[in-house]
C-alpha cells in the first residue's frame, strides 16, 4: 500500500498523471491493482514475474530491473536514493534507487500466504489451505533510520535502514500482510491472528493490542488485511470481521465502529478534512464517515464489484482501482462519479464478465 507518509495513505494537494502503459512480463499473475511508489521521476513497482522495476514516470520507458526470487505484491517505500520491498522468496530487498543495485537483502523466517481448515468452508473440512484473498505482502515505512515491515512468518520487523541489520522483532499470533503506519513513535499494524497491535517503534515492546471478531469454523470473517490510517489521535483500520474500527492511538480503547454487514474491509483508509474514506469488498460499496463520529456521510454503490484497493485523495478527488477492471474517480463534493478510467483487459473482457444490470457474473 502507497503511503503519502509514515502515518496515512495517499492524499496529495496534486496528484501526477501521465499518459503511459508498460507491459512488463507476466501481468496477469500480478495483485488485481498492482501497488506502486513514485519518487521524482521514477515510478517503482513489482510484478507477479518476480521483477522489480524502475520505469520513467513520464514516458513509461525501462530504467532498470531487479529479479527476485518470487512474487513481489507489495509496495515499495523510496528514501534517502533507496528503495525497500520484499519479495515471496521471503528475503527483503534494499535497492539503490537510481540504478538497481542490490545495497543490501534480510532473510525472513519464510514467507507464507494465511491458511487454515475448512477455509471459507471449502472441503475437506479437515485439510489446511491458504488463502486466496490474502493478495498482498506488507509494505514497509521508513523513519528514522529504520525500515517497519510485517511478514507471513509472524513476526514484524524494524531493520537499519542503511545496513538491514536486524533492529527488533516483534511475534504476533499469525501471518502479518497488513502494512504498518508509524505515528509519535508508536508502530500500529494488524494481524491475521485478529489483533491490532501498538508497538514501541525503538524498542518493539507492545504498548497495547485490541481484539476484532474471530471466525473459528470458516475463517471467513476474521483478519486484519488493511493498513491502519492514523490523524488526531485516531487509529483507523477495516476487518475482514466486516467492521471499520477508530481506536485511540494512545489507549487502543474503542471509539466507533462502523458494520459493513459482512463484507470485509480489505483496502486501507484515507483521512482528510475531517472525513474518513474507505471501500468494500463484495458489497462494491465506497464510504465516506466523519472521521471523529463515524457517522455516514455518503456512500457509492458500485454494482458489486469488489475493491481490494486503497483510495488516494488529491484535492477533490478519490481515486480507486475496482475490480471491474476501471479506475474510479470520485468528487469528494459533488459525491459522485466524476469519471472512470477503462483498462485494456476491461475493453476485452468486461461483456463477458459482466451481467446486463452491471453487476459480476458469478
Amino acid at each position: 500500500m502507497f503511503r503519502a507518509n509514515t502515518a496515512t495513505p495517499a492524499c496529495s494537494p496534486a496528484l501526477a498523471c501521465r499518459n503511459f502503459t508498460n507491459s512488463l512480463g507476466n501481468f496477469t499473475r500480478w495483485p488485481p491493482f498492482s501497488p506502486h511508489h513514485r519518487q521524482r521521476r521514477y515510478v517503482y513497482v513489482g510484478g507477479g514475474n518476480h521483477f522489480f522495476y524502475a520505469l520513467d514516470l513520464a514516458t513509461g520507458n525501462e530504467k532498470w530491473l531487479f529479479q527476485t526470487g518470487g512474487r513481489v505484491q507489495g509496495s515499495a517505500a523510496v528514501s534517502n536514493g533507496s528503495v525497500f520491498f520484499e519479495s515471496y522468496d521471503s528475503d527483503f530487498y534494499c535497492l539503490d534507487a537510481a540504478t538497481g543495485k542490490l545495497k543490501w537483502k534480510f532473510k525472513t523466517e519464510g514467507e507464507r500466504r494465511f491458511a487454515a481448515k475448512h477455509l471459507h468452508g471449502a472441503e475437506p473440512a479437515a485439510e489446511t489451505m491458504p488463502d486466496p484473498f490474502d493478495f498482498y505482502l506488507s509494505s514497509p515505512v521508513v523513519a528514522n533510520g529504520l525500515v517497519y515491515f510485517g511478514s507471513g512468518d509472524t513476526n514484524i520487523y524494524a531493520l537499519d535502514a542503511s545496513t538491514g541489520v536486524l533492529k527488533w522483532k516483534f511475534k504476533a499470533g499469525d501471518v502479518v500482510h497488513a502494512s504498518p503506519a508509524l505515528a509519535n513513535g508508536t508502530l500500529f499494524v494488524g494481524s491475521w491472528d485478529s489483533y491490532f497491535y501498538a508497538l514501541d517503534a525503538t524498542t518493539g515492546k507492545e504498548k497495547w493490542r485490541f481484539k476484532t471478531g474471530e471466525d473459528p469454523g470458516i475463517h471467513n470473517q476474521q483478519g486484519i488485511q488493511s493498513s491502519a490510517a492514523v490523524a488526531d489521535g485516531i487509529v483507523y483500520f477495516g476487518c475482514r470481521d466486516s467492521k471499520f474500527y477508530a481506536l485511540d492511538a494512545a489507549t487502543g480503547k474503542q471509539l466507533w465502529t462502523f458494520s459493513n454487514k459482512g463484507s470485509w474491509v480489505i483496502a486501507s483508509p484515507a483521512v482528510s478534512d475531517g472525513k474518513i474514506y474507505f471501500a468494500t469488498s463484495d458489497t462494491g460499496l465506497f464510504h465516506a464517515l466523519d472521521a471523529k463520529t463515524g457517522a455516514p456521510v455518503f456512500s457509492l454503490d458500485f454494482k458489486h464489484w469488489p475493491m481490494f484497493s486503497s483510495p488516494a485523495i488529491a484535492g477533490d478527488f478519490a481515486y480507486i482501482g475496482s475490480h471491474d477492471g476501471r479506475l474510479l474517480v470520485i468528487n469528494l463534493k459533488t459525491q459522485k462519479l466524476a469519471w472512470s478510467f477503462d483498462t485494456d483487459r476491461r475493453k476485452q473482457n468486461a461483456a463477458n464478465y459482466t451481467k446486463d444490470d452491471g453487476s459480476p457474473k458469478y
